[in-house]
């Protein structure tokens, strides 16, 4: 019994390694972009597809004639991005006289952009909170000082560095910005852990989408995590084709020694967790009323019937007789009929 069900148990592992190996869980990591008018992140943005197709083949030299043969014309990109694990199609015109999008590229498995951390809770006074990382906003995603892989690369990372300044690479959703943080991990600060913040790690804690991007209507995907959703027939044309550059063609750029810069490290930071953030999208009045207002409105109801059941009982009863006089005693009731025929009946008797 127990040997048919190994062979079953290896039979769908043999079926799951070519479906494996067919799925597209691969595209050309953009490194750098020095062309600044070109709507491409680096680090968070991953070429999967060209015209239509697919990117299955990890030779830049067949992308690249690709885009050659498109000189004069446009190419369609298909960018999947790691922000809301979205993709999207981009159109590049390519003129006949340029090779060069100002692009770096790398093929690089999509698994990559799943190596996040993102910031919960964040005490006071503790090293994270010293280094200014804001919580339930701000995402690890590396540091310059080697690449992370796995849900313990960053705790190994910060053993490494205790007592010592650790750079992280740190991406806030609200601000949309990528920043160098400095923090010094220290298990001496008075509470849990040597950063001293709450992480979290896995599928509900992937990068989200940017607030500007529109929200997800009910019952539609946030975060779609499968690979096969790089296919030509889910790319959404986003923009139009851009007029002719002359930097707006693709040449491989030599492969460098030195670390991936995420979104290379653009803009002012996130102002301090004090400030105000940049205001959201508004939202539809609801109608429905929060607990705090259900209960105002229990408390107003109770004490309206208290005030209607007081009135009701004074205004039955006869008003209270008034006090007595000093001096006196208590008053007394008025005879009832029965004892005044009473007291008749004793005086004739007397």
């Amino acid at each position: 019994m127990f040997n048919a069900l190994n062979r079953y148990l290896a039979r769908l592992d043999g079926d799951a390694r070519p479906q494996q190996k067919e799925s597209h869980g691969f595209g050309f990591q953009v490194l750098r972009n020095t062309n600044l008018e070109l709507g491409v992140e680096p680090w968070f943005d991953f070429i999967v597809g060209i015209n239509g197709r697919v990117l299955d083949n990890p030779d830049p030299r067949l992308f690249a004639q690709e885009v050659r043969n498109c000189a004069g014309a446009s190419v369609a990109l298909g960018i999947w991005s790691a922000k809301g694990q979205r993709t999207r199609v981009l159109h590049v015109a390519v003129p006949p006289d340029t090779r060069s999008l100002g692009l770096s590229l790398q093929w690089t498995p999509l698994a990559v952009a799943s190596n996040v951390w993102h910031v919960l809770d964040v005490p006071a006074n503790s090293p994270a909170d010293h280094a200014g990382l804001l919580p339930y906003s701000d995402y690890v995603l590396g540091t310059p000082d080697g690449t992370l892989h796995g849900e313990s690369a960053l705790g190994e990372l910060v053993d490494d560095y205790i007592g010592r300044p650790l750079k992280l690479w740190v991406y806030n959703n609200e601000y949309n910005v990528t920043r160098e943080v400095e923090i010094v991990p220290s298990r001496d600060w008075g509470g849990e852990g040597a950063l001293g913040c709450v992480l979290g790690y896995g599928a509900l804690h992937r990068l989200p989408a940017p607030l500007s991007e529109p929200v997800d209507a009910p019952g539609e995907t946030m975060f779609d995590g499968d690979a096969t959703s790089t296919g030509a027939e889910q790319f959404a044309t986003l923009a139009a084709p851009p007029t002719g550059d002359a930097s707006n063609t693709f040449v491989p750029a030599p492969a460098t020694s030195d670390f991936l810069v995420p979104a290379q490290i653009v803009g002012t930071p996130p102002p301090p967790a004090g400030t105000a953030a940049p205001p959201r999208s508004k939202k539809k009045e609801r109608h429905g009323h929060g607990p705090k207002r259900l209960m105002d409105d229990y408390f107003a109801e109770e004490e309206k019937k208290s005030r209607e059941l007081d009135g009701n009982i004074s205004a039955s009863k006869t008003p209270p007789p008034p006090p007595p006089k000093a001096g006196g005693g208590p008053p007394r009731a008025p005879p009832k009929a029965d004892e005044q025929k009473t007291s008749d009946g004793d005086d004739d008797v007397d």
